[in-house]
């Protein structure tokens, strides 16, 4: 069964080493999948990224913010997130429409009514079967994200710069957001070791994936 499912988190939360996991599995068991992300999940999508997430753009508003990662939404989802679900593949998705309502939503302060029609705009309505939020401590995650960048040498890092109080507003963020859809957001323990971890996200995966209803509402554009 095709799904879309998207992960999501605070920074260093773990998503990109728990995508990484499932997509193995996907491709051990001959499982049809796309493995993408926002901001930067095509060509024209990483030219905004590099606007939005590089340390140099620290002075973009935040409705600038906002308009940009809707941008890049309405690219990805046209470009690679329908194409890909018509075909009957899997989406792994790292960050969607959840990242923005507690980003820059909650984050940000911004109008979620605002958010929200912006959201419904640029996805056209396509909304993931199953999204796991990975929880941990948000130092934790943003010591674990500046020391992956420093060890790539990576200049993506303008969130990671943000003050501890902006983390804590996004991660409350996420919390009202599972709170308002738990039959699509699943918490999982950011602490669990990697393994454990992918575990319990594959546990969840193998049941949502066995649903006879799973995918069968989904909006295409």
């Amino acid at each position: 069964m095709a799904l879309f499912i998207t992960f999501e988190g605070t920074e260093g939360c773990g998503k990109s080493t728990q995508i990484a996991l499932l997509s193995e599995y996907l491709e051990q068991n001959a499982a049809p999948y796309v493995m993408t992300k926002e901001p930067g999940g095509s060509a024209v999508c990483k030219k905004i990224r590099e606007l939005l997430l590089h340390s140099e753009n620290s002075d973009i508003r935040p409705k600038a913010e906002l308009l940009l990662y809707a941008a890049d939404r309405a690219q990805h989802v046209e470009e690679i997130l329908s194409p890909a679900l018509r075909e009957g593949k899997t989406v792994l998705c790292d960050r969607y429409l959840d990242a923005t309502v507690a980003y820059q939503g909650y984050g940000r302060g911004l109008d979620l009514d605002l958010v929200g029609e912006l959201n419904g705009l640029s996805s056209g309505g396509l909304m993931p079967d199953l999204t796991f939020l990975i929880d941990c401590p948000v130092e934790t995650g943003i010591g674990r994200a500046l020391k992956r960048a420093e060890s790539e040498g990576s200049r993506e890092i303008r969130f990671e710069n943000e003050h501890i109080s902006f983390h804590e507003k996004v991660k409350k963020g996420y919390m009202a957001i599972a709170a308002a859809c738990p039959e699509r957001v699943v918490v999982v323990d950011g602490t669990l070791s990697v393994e454990k971890l992918h575990e319990t996200i594959l546990e969840i995966y193998l049941d949502k994936a066995g649903s006879p209803a799973a995918g069968s509402e989904r909006e295409l554009r």
